[in-house]
């Protein structure tokens, strides 16, 4: 009988998601290809039949972290009723300081640091890519208000823009040891819901 053949797409998978600690643990910097390795238990020279190297790993661990995060998000946001309440679930990355949700947003903070400073082009690409999603599902969000009503049509142009200031406010997060992170959003999102809330003026 002739040995299965073997699928790389779902090798790459099986050894990611082996090692998907790793990162949080080593960090992406220190991880090297002999940990991962020694983590999937198989040999240093078949991590290389799968992955062409470090980065290569990398994205593949960082792919299963936000495809969890995308299917839970996709999830939860179904549950929740109002638009406002969606729009506080795309920020929870941000604002939920749980010791699960740290360690990942750390990693993120790793991941980031790394891309400004090596100015890493496939880095890049792989970030703009992912956010993509996450515009995608705050377009519909917006539209779903304007839709039902809830929202005026210009709504609908911030989608953008609350994508920057998540960034803006996961950077402020970050960088300044006083910074209250869930005051400023709760400031931003009272304001950004006085201007785009259509207004019932009937008694």
């Amino acid at each position: 009988m002739s040995p299965r053949k073997v699928n790389k797409e779902e090798k790459r998978r099986e050894v990611a998601l082996a090692c998907s600690d790793l990162i949080h643990d080593v960090g992406m910097k220190k991880l090297t290809v002999a940990e991962v390795a020694r983590t999937a238990g198989i040999g240093k020279g078949t991590v290389y039949e799968y992955f062409d190297n470090k980065e290569d790993i990398i994205f593949e661990i960082i792919n299963i972290h936000i495809e969890e995060h995308h299917n839970a998000f996709t999830q939860e946001v179904k549950k929740l009723p109002t638009v406002r309440e969606k729009i506080e679930l795309f920020f929870d990355f941000v604002l939920n300081d749980c010791d699960e949700n740290m360690k990942h947003f750390n990693g993120y903070k790793e991941f980031l640091s790394i891309v400004l400073a090596e100015e890493n082009l496939t880095m890049q690409e792989f970030n703009c890519d992912k956010n993509e999603f996450f515009r995608g599902e705050l377009v519909k969000i917006f539209a779903e208000g304007i839709g039902k009503g809830e929202l005026k049509e210009e709504s609908l142009d911030l989608a953008d823009g609350i994508l920057t200031y998540q960034k803006g406010l996961a950077l402020r997060k970050m960088s300044q040891s006083n910074f209250d992170v869930r005051a400023d959003f709760e400031k931003f999102i009272d304001t950004i819901f006085k201007l785009i809330e259509v207004k019932n003026d009937s008694i």
